[in-house]
């Protein structure tokens, strides 16, 4: 994808995951919705409960014509996320969510699936890392499970986009490399699927990998449709998973403008931790002329980790050249 050649500010898309008396606190404060207007943004709004307090923030915002995404979640019981193992509650949730939306007369521009592995599972694994191996092999041969478990995917996204939505998808940023290798071997071991939608959100969080994201993030942007960058703050709370630290102002704002050199569309996570850190107003002021660029050596590594990881990808689809690979390996240590 070639480089963004203009100046102008891009697309905003701010993510808000909060529960329904701290996300009421949040737009009840002076200059919030002003501020987004300023900025011609988009909130993408975690549905984490069908709650009138959540409906009247939609419906100020709808008021104030700020787009707002439904960006769909289930309860911690259900999974949270959608995945692989929970697409008859990811229907069950969404038809919930239209009875909310139509009670109360909200419009959405848009649907948002963000589409990860189990929470349950994710959080089990982080405190008993004896059974990463045993679950990772187990997801490693359930190719009937993802089939069956897109199939009712695709059911939902048709039914959807026939509710006149566009539909996003929320992804890892390995995703891009799955697609191109052919492969669906992340897919089963992570418990993702990888669906057709109508615009693509890598989740590109610098903050996950310092000191290398920025490296992370100037990789994978250049062939996204979109891009998500972050942490300043706020996110779910997991035991096991420690919290990285929040991007400052400057980190912030060269991940912005190194992602501005290649797509126009910029999701940010969260607007809870914007308006905290006071980036609102400066992001009013940004100046998008400005270029970055992540440190070369970074580049060079992220690069090298990267081909390995389409090279294995690539293998795990054709066995019979992996097995060749192994045993002629052996046969020469053995000569």
């Amino acid at each position: 994808m070639a480089q963004v050649k203009n100046n102008t500010p891009p697309r905003l898309t701010f993510f808000c995951e909060l529960n329904g008396s701290d996300l009421s606190d949040l737009f009840d404060r002076p200059k919030v919705i002003h501020s987004l207007s300023r900025l011609d943004a988009s909130v993408s709004l975690g549905i984490i409960d069908h709650s009138t307090e959540r409906a009247n923030v939609v419906k100020s915002l709808n008021q104030a014509g700020i787009p707002v995404i439904a960006w769909q979640l289930l309860p911690r019981s259900e999974g949270y996320w959608y995945h692989m193992g929970n697409a008859p509650e990811a229907a069950a949730g969404y038809e919930a969510f239209t009875r909310w939306s139509e009670k109360h007369g909200l419009q959405w521009s848009g649907i948002g699936l963000d589409i990860e592995p189990d929470i349950h599972e994710f959080q089990h694994l982080l405190i008993n890392k004896r059974q990463l191996i045993r679950a990772i092999f187990k997801r490693g041969c359930s190719r009937k499970k993802l089939i069956a478990a897109r199939n009712r995917y695709l059911e939902l996204v048709t039914r959807m986009r026939s509710d006149g939505y566009r539909v996003d998808a929320y992804e890892f940023p390995f995703m891009q490399d799955e697609r191109d290798m052919g492969t669906t071997l992340l897919q089963r071991l992570t418990g993702i699927v990888d669906l057709p939608v109508d615009r693509r959100v890598a989740m590109l969080y610098s903050s996950f990998f310092r000191p290398y994201g920025t490296a992370i993030l100037w990789d994978y942007a250049r062939r996204s449709q979109s891009v998500g960058v972050g942490i300043t703050g706020g996110g779910v709370e997991m035991q096991g998973l420690s919290h990285k630290k929040a991007l400052n102002w400057s980190e912030f704002s060269h991940d912005l403008l190194l992602t501005r050199q290649w797509v126009d569309d910029i999701h940010i996570f969260s607007l809870e931790g914007c308006i905290e850190q006071g980036f609102l107003d400066r992001l009013i002021e940004l100046d998008w002329a400005q270029t970055a660029g992540p440190p070369p050596q970074w580049r060079k590594i992220v690069a090298v980790v990267r081909k390995l990881l389409r090279s294995g990808l690539w293998l795990s689809a054709h066995p019979v050249l992996l097995t060749a690979i192994i045993v002629l390996a052996v046969c020469s240590v053995a000569g």
